[in-house]
C-alpha cells in the first residue's frame, strides 16, 4: 500500500535535493525478487550522512508500494508522503551518520524488461536498462546522477537462473526454490548505472593483464559462437588501460547479451548489457561484430561512470570520449588505415548534415547521438592535435585523477587541459564545442596530413565529376598503387558505376572480401558478362554479400534461380537470419521450386514473426511478407503486438506496415477478413494504428 504523511504533520518541509550538502547518500544494500508477472519486490537499506539539519529525506521511486519503512527499528510509514513519484519522509535529523530501510513492491512500466519464451507463460530472461535517470522504476533510489553512493545488491531468481548485477560476486546460494546472488560495489556510483540481467547464462572468465576478471557471458546454445562475439575483449581492455594510463577504476568487468535490448549496449558500472544480436559465428564476423561496441562501453567505466557529467550538456564528456576511446582501440587492433578511414567517413557524414542546415553543438544537451558520438569523438581528436599526445594524456590523466567518483563539468575538463599545455582552449571550446558547424576544412586537412591514401582519395574527388568514366589504363595507375583495402572499398562506393565490367571483374577476382562486397552492394544490375563472378560470391565468408548477390542473381537470371536457391538451402546468416529468411522468400515465389515444401516454408516464414524471436529477426520477417502479401492471421496478430514493442523503433516500423497495408484495396480488404478475429482492445489499438 501506500503511505501519506497525516494531516497533523502537513507543515513546510525542507526538501533537500539529491546532490546538494545537507544530505549524503553513502551506500545502498538491496535485495530484488522479480516474478513472472513482471512484479518486483524488494528490501532496501539506506545509508546517509547529515551534514546539516534537515527534515526531510527524499526518494524517487515511480509507482510503487511501499509495504515497511523502518527507521531505528520502528516503522514510520505514517511519517511518508508519496505521490507516485517521490517519496518524502518528514523525519527531522541532526549532523550524523543514519540508515533507513524501506521495503516495496514495483510493476516496472520501463526500465525492467521482462523477456517471454516460447512457452509464453515462462520468462526467459529479465534485464534493465535504466540509461539517464530511470532507476527508480524498480529501486527507490536519485533520479539525479550527482548522487553518487555504493551500491550492493542481492539478486533471488529462480534455480535455472543466474543473476548478474553491479560489482563483485559475494555469493552464491539456494535455498528451496530460491537462488541468490549478492553481489558487493567498493566504490560509489551513480544510481542510473545499477542494472541486473537475470537468465540462462554460462560464461568465460578471462583475465587482463593487470589482474582485472573479465566475465564473458552467453547462453549455452551459444557456446561456438564465444570467441568470434568477444574476440579481442583482452586486447582491447589492456590497451585502453595502458593509452588512458589510468587503472581499471573497479573490482571486475561483465559482459551480457540479452534479447530485444533497446540499443547496441549500456555501460552498467562493471556490467556492460549488450544486445545479443552481436552474438556471432566466424562467418558474420566481417559483416558486424562487436569490437566497436566493446570498446565504447568500456571505455564509458573511466569516462562517465567513474567520471559522470554534471547535466545533459556535458554528455559530450560521457559519448564523444568513449567514442574516441574506441577508435584508437580499434586502430591498435586494425591499423591506421582502418582508423583514419574510419574518421573520414564520419567526418563527410557530419560535414553533410552541417551543410544542410542539421549540425548541432556539443553543449547542446539535446544533441543528436551523431552528433555526442561522432562530433565528439572529431573534438577530441582535434584536441589532442592541439596540445600534442603527451600533454593531451596527461591532461586526460590529471581530469580522471582529480573527478574519480565525482561530477564534471566541460570547464573543468577544459581547466585540467588548460594547466597541462599551458595554452588557453577558449578557441577550440568555440569552433569545437559550441559551434554548430562542424569544422570540415579542418577535419580534411588533417586526415590529408596523416593518411596518403585519403590524401591521394580527396585528390581523386577534385579531378572527378559523376560523369566520369574511369577507363582501364587510369584505373591501372590507381590499383597499382600500395593502397590499402579502406581505399579501395570507398572507391568501389563512390565510383563502382563509373568502372568498366571488365576491371569490376577483375577486381572481384583478386581482391579482398570487403571489396568484393562494395562491388555487390553497389552494382544494381548484374551485367550477362559478370554472371560468373558474381556467383563466385555466393561463396564468400560473408553473409550480407551472399544475401546481396543472392537476391541480384535470382533477380537478373531466371533461368538459375533453383541452382541459386539450392546453393543456399540451409544457410541462416545473421543473428537476424538475413539470408534464412530472403531464402525462404524466394523459395516461395519462384516457380515450380521445390513445391512439395512451399507450404512449410511458408509456415516457416510465418513463424519467424512470433514474438519470442529477437525483434530484429520479426521485423526482417515482416518486411518480406508484406513484399509478398504472405501474411496469415498469425503473423498479423504478432505484427499487431510488435505495434506496442518496448523498443520504439520496431514499435514505429510496426505500426507503419499496418498503415503501407491500408493504403492499398487488397490490404483494406484482408484487414477487414481479419479484423472480426480480434478482440475489442486488439480492434481499438488496429484503429488507433491505421487512423492515427
Amino acid at each position: 500500500m501506500r503511505y501519506f504523511l497525516p494531516i497533523f504533520l502537513m507543515v513546510p518541509l525542507l526538501v533537500f535535493s539529491q546532490g546538494q550538502s545537507s544530505v549524503d547518500f553513502i551506500k545502498i544494500d538491496a535485495e530484488i525478487k522479480p516474478y513472472s508477472n513482471a512484479t518486483i519486490s524488494g528490501i532496501a537499506t539506506y545509508n546517509f550522512k547529515i551534514n546539516q539539519p534537515t527534515d526531510t529525506l527524499v526518494f524517487d521511486a515511480i509507482d510503487m508500494e511501499f509495504s515497511d519503512i523502518y527507521y531505528k527499528g520502528k516503522n514510520i510509514a505514517e511519517l511518508s508522503n508519496y505521490d507516485g513519484k517521490q517519496l518524502k519522509i518528514g523525519l527531522y535529523l541532526e549532523p550524523g551518520d543514519y540508515n533507513l530501510k524501506l521495503g516495496f513492491t514495483v510493476q516496472p512500466k520501463q526500465t525492467v524488461y521482462f523477456i517471454k519464451g516460447e512457452d509464453e507463460s515462462l520468462i526467459q530472461q529479465v534485464w534493465t536498462q535504466g540509461q539517464g535517470k530511470y532507476t527508480s522504476h524498480w529501486l527507490p533510489s536519485f533520479d539525479n546522477m550527482n548522487e553518487k553512493l555504493e551500491l550492493d545488491l542481492t539478486v533471488h531468481v529462480p534455480p535455472k537462473f543466474i543473476g548478474i548485477a553491479n560489482g563483485k560476486l559475494k555469493s552464491d546460494s539456494t535455498t528451496g526454490n530460491l537462488r541468490s546472488f549478492r553481489y558487493d560495489m567498493s566504490k560509489p556510483m551513480s544510481s542510473y548505472l545499477a542494472a541486473f540481467a537475470i537468465g540462462n547464462f554460462d560464461k568465460k572468465t578471462i583475465t587482463s593483464k593487470s589482474g582485472i576478471p573479465i566475465e564473458l557471458y552467453y547462453e549455452p546454445k551459444d557456446s561456438l559462437k564465444v570467441e568470434p562475439t568477444y574476440r579481442y575483449s583482452r586486447e582491447i581492455f589492456d590497451y585502453l588501460e595502458e593509452e588512458i594510463g589510468v587503472a581499471y577504476p573497479w573490482q571486475n568487468y561483465k559482459q551480457v547479451p540479452v534479447q530485444d535490448f533497446l540499443y547496441a549496449g549500456m555501460e552498467n558500472t562493471t556490467c556492460t548489457i549488450f544486445s545479443n544480436q552481436y552474438v556471432i559465428d566466424s562467418t558474420a564476423f566481417i559483416d558486424k561484430n562487436y569490437v566497436n561496441v566493446n570498446a565504447h562501453e568500456l571505455a564509458h567505466q573511466w569516462f562517465g561512470n567513474l567520471v559522470t557529467e554534471e547535466s545533459g550538456e556535458h554528455h559530450w564528456l560521457h559519448e564523444g570520449f568513449a567514442t574516441y576511446y574506441a577508435y584508437l582501440a580499434e586502430r591498435e587492433l586494425f591499423g591506421d588505415d582502418h582508423f583514419y578511414w574510419k574518421l573520414y567517413q564520419t567526418a563527410n557524414t557530419l560535414h553533410n548534415l552541417s551543410e544542410n542546415e542539421g549540425g548541432e553543438a556539443l553543449t547542446d544537451p539535446n544533441a543528436n547521438s551523431l552528433t555526442f558520438y561522432e562530433k565528439g569523438a572529431w573534438a577530441l581528436m582535434a584536441l589532442r592535435e592541439r596540445m600534442g599526445g603527451d600533454p593531451f594524456r596527461k591532461g586526460i590523466q590529471n581530469y580522471l585523477h582529480n573527478y574519480a567518483f565525482k561530477n564534471a563539468t566541460i570547464s573543468n575538463f577544459l581547466y585540467e587541459m588548460e594547466q597541462v599545455s599551458e595554452t588557453d582552449l577558449n578557441a577550440f571550446r568555440e569552433r569545437w564545442l559550441e559551434s554548430e558547424e562542424f569544422p570540415w576544412n579542418e577535419a580534411r586537412e588533417f586526415l590529408m596530413a596523416k593518411n596518403e591514401s585519403i590524401k591521394l582519395f580527396f585528390e581523386l574527388q577534385d579531378e572527378t565529376s559523376d560523369a566520369t568514366v574511369f577507363d582501364e589504363k587510369k584505373l591501372k595507375r590507381i590499383w597499382g598503387k600500395e593502397i590499402p583495402i579502406p581505399f579501395r572499398r570507398e572507391f568501389v562506393f563512390k565510383y563502382g558505376t563509373q568502372v568498366p565490367d571488365s576491371f569490376l571483374g577483375k577486381i572481384i577476382a583478386r581482391e579482398s572480401l570487403e571489396v568484393r562486397q562494395a562491388i555487390a552492394q553497389v552494382i544494381s544490375e548484374i551485367p550477362e558478362n559478370l554472371q560468373s563472378s558474381f556467383e563466385s560470391m555466393l561463396e564468400d565468408r560473408s553473409y550480407v554479400t551472399q544475401e546481396t548477390v543472392l537476391f541480384k542473381l535470382w533477380r537478373t537470371f531466371p533461368d538459375r534461380q533453383k541452382d541459386y536457391l539450392d546453393q543456399l538451402d540451409g544457410v541462416v546468416g545473421l543473428p537476424n537470419k538475413n539470408l534464412r529468411l530472403l531464402w525462404l522468400t524466394l523459395a516461395l515465389i519462384t516457380e515450380d521450386y521445390q513445391i512439395a515444401n512451399k507450404k512449410a516454408f511458408y509456415n516457416e516464414l510465418n513463424n519467424y514473426t512470433q514474438p519470442y524471436h529477437n525483434f530484429e529477426v520479426c521485423q526482417l520477417a515482416f518486411q518480406y511478407l508484406f513484399q509478398i502479401g504472405g501474411f496469415n492471421d498469425k503473423s498479423l496478430e504478432n505484427l499487431l503486438r510488435a505495434s506496442n514493442h518496448h523498443v520504439w523503433q520496431f514499435k514505429k516500423t510496426s505500426r507503419n506496415l499496418f498503415r503501407e497495408l491500408n493504403r492499398s484495396n487488397a490490404g483494406k480488404v484482408r484487414l477487414a477478413e481479419w479484423r472480426p478475429t480480434l478482440s475489442e482492445e486488439q480492434r481499438q489499438l488496429l484503429d488507433v494504428i491505421v487512423n492515427p
